[in-house]
Order: C-alpha cells, then structure tokens, then sequence
C-alpha cells in the first residue's frame, strides 16, 4: 500500500511539474513542431542518458575537479549526436515572445 502511495505522489508531482511547462509554452503561443518539441523532455533526457553512461564508467572519483571534468567531457560528448530541433524556424518568434514577457513583468515590478 505505501508503495502505491509514493507512486502516486511522485506521479502526482511529475503531472504537476510538466502541466506548468505546457500552460507556459501555450501562453507563448509557440505553434507547430516547435511546440511538440518543447513540451517533451526527451531532448534532455538523451543528454542525461549519455552522460550517465560515460560517467557510470569512472571507478574512482578524486576530488571535485574531477567530476567537473567528466561531466563537461560527456556533455560534450553528448553534444555530437544532438540533431536540429524541430520547428527550430519558429525560435525567433518564441525569442521575441520571450522578451515581450520579459518588459511586461519589468513595468509591474516597476
């Protein structure tokens, strides 16, 4: 029964963490591919993917230094099979969406 319970939270929190993505990717109107692409997480989930598995391969971390550079070198790593974003000739319009919002929240805080 807890673990039913847990399971439901954690489900709970993920709808609730991904429902306020798709509302804010919505109120930006970003359309088409664009919009399908930014509200998976897949993108960065195939990051993380690699990263982990480069990483996973390291057997004695030494120091912080050392991590940092295992975590840049699998970014990087990981940067080489990154393909083009689709919709990706919609982001200037997501850009200027962006700043619009941005000089919006500036008059109020102002």
């Amino acid at each position: 029964m807890r673990y039913l319970e847990k399971t439901q939270s954690k489900r709970r929190r993920l709808t609730e963490e991904g429902l306020e993505e798709t509302l804010t990717v919505h109120k930006l109107e970003v359309a088409g591919l664009l919009r399908k692409t930014l509200q998976t997480t897949n993108p960065i989930e195939s990051c993380f993917s690699v990263s982990r598995t480069i990483t996973g391969r390291v057997k004695r971390w030494r120091g912080d230094d050392m991590v940092q550079r295992w975590a840049v070198s699998s970014l990087l790593r990981a940067e080489k099979n990154f393909r083009r974003i689709k919709g990706y000739r919609e982001i200037p319009k997501l850009i200027a969406a962006l700043q619009l919002r941005s000089i919006d929240r500036k008059e109020v805080a102002a």
